[in-house]
């Protein structure tokens, strides 16, 4: 155990290839301490993690009364592994570095690896960093399904290739320079996804600010739809695929209809023929945070789908304004404007009714505008959309580059 999908190679000259149990003490004992209850002591739950970066994020403290029973007991330089799915699959391992007198304490889902003089810490971090062995720890979980852990005589086990200390400290120093250059090409990344996300609010601006200057009349939108706006059904959904796919607050997303994570409702034949989806609906959630109460979509057709309560529908009188133009001028800065006005705040959640959505005044340009305007809008998304697939594709790129670079570090090669 602890070589398989590790590939075979010859060990550099002076390395050894050593169970971590040899290397590392697996869970060591906690020892006695000597505390007052109050002192303040480091502790870090599983979300201080930083699963991308290895470091932890966020270590918090709390008085040593309320950590000293039910947590697991660690000290400076130990390495943290999570143990539980999905936090191990995701990476989240730490080397423990600042705290308060040199001990802590933190989740029972964190096996502790305490490196012996053999070994420093920052090699044993990395070695478990890389998904090959996360992948093979996976193979070994015990437990049931949602609560699956790795079992600690995996660690024990697993064999790790060792070089002498002070070539252990060039391969790290080494790895740590391009993992800084993956960081800043992940920080570049990052920003070019803010600079996308901005594209499309910049775009529906520049069509609405200019509504004034061309004279377009302002009417409501209830002098642009046919008949009054319609409530989803408030009949609770299920997850079982009987029925029809219903449509929530969380499939409108970036000014679209999102047919992930779909629910289904058993309606009678009359009801569903209520509450049936036609192509060109706009829908419009109408409870949700104030951040993102209000957003709209067109519904695209092609499917089957009734809509839920949270969201109301209105059907554009296509005689006088598009869907697609409807929608756009909702979700502009103006539109949220105006929506950002009429919020009625409950418990948790804030409200827009359907009177004050009928209410919303929108400017009404000719129908031949609003085609120019919904086809340039169009062309916005789109290359919103292309954008965003680039740079999924490079994220995805330097996680790979990433464990290639900690292959190589173990295999001697770097």
């Amino acid at each position: 155990m602890g070589t398989e999908g590790m590939g075979v190679w010859e060990l550099p000259e002076e390395w050894e290839m050593l169970p971590l149990g040899e290397v590392c003490e697996i869970n060591p004992r906690r020892p006695r301490l000597s505390r007052d209850d109050d002192t303040l002591t480091s502790f870090v739950p599983m979300a201080a993690v930083d699963e991308v970066q290895g470091v932890i994020a966020d270590l918090q403290t709390r008085p040593y009364h309320r950590v000293k029973r039910g947590y697991t007991y660690f000290e400076e330089g130990d390495v943290l592994f999570a143990k539980i799915t999905p936090s191990m699959q995701n990476g989240k391992s730490v080397i423990t570095r600042g705290l308060i007198d040199g001990f802590g304490f933190g989740s029972t889902e964190f096996h502790v690896l305490r490196p012996s003089s053999r070994v420093i810490p920052e090699w044993v971090h990395l070695f478990v960093r890389q998904k090959s062995f996360r992948d093979e720890a996976m193979q070994h979980f015990r437990g049931a399904v949602g609560q699956q852990r790795v079992p600690a005589e995996f660690l024990e086990s697993y064999s790790l290739p060792l070089p002498p200390l002070d070539e252990q400290r060039r391969i790290v120093a080494r790895v740590e320079e391009l993992f800084a250059r993956i960081e800043e090409a992940r920080r570049l990344r990052a920003a070019a996804d803010q600079d996308a996300e901005r594209l499309m609010p910049a775009a529906l601006e520049e069509v609405f600010e200019e509504a004034e200057s061309k004279g377009w009349p302002v009417k409501t939108v209830g002098d642009v739809i046919e008949g009054k706006p319609q409530y989803g059904t408030s009949q609770k959904a299920s997850e079982e695929p009987v029925g029809a796919p219903i449509l929530r607050m969380g499939n409108i997303v970036d000014g679209q209809v999102s047919f992930d994570d779909l629910k289904y409702i058993d309606l009678s034949p009359d009801e569903e023929a209520k509450y049936i989806l036609h192509e060109g609906d706009v829908l419009f959630n109408r409870t949700n945070s104030a951040e993102l109460v209000g957003k709209s979509a067109v519904y695209p057709g092609g499917r089957r789908a009734v809509f839920a309560s949270y969201l109301i529908r209105i059907v554009a009188d296509q005689r006088k304004a598009m869907p697609h133009f409807i929608v756009a001028y909702i979700n502009s800065p103006l539109g949220r404007q105006y929506i950002q006005s009429q919020l009625t705040r409950a418990i948790g959640q804030v409200n827009v009714n359907a009177k004050k959505l009928q209410a919303m005044p929108i400017p009404v340009p000719p129908l031949l505008e609003q085609r120019r305007i919904v086809e340039y809008l169009d062309g916005v998304q789109a290359q919103v959309a292309e954008l965003k697939q680039l740079q999924a594709g490079s994220a995805a790129e330097l996680e790979r580059l990433e464990q290639a670079i900690l292959a190589r570090a173990f295999r001697g090669e770097l």
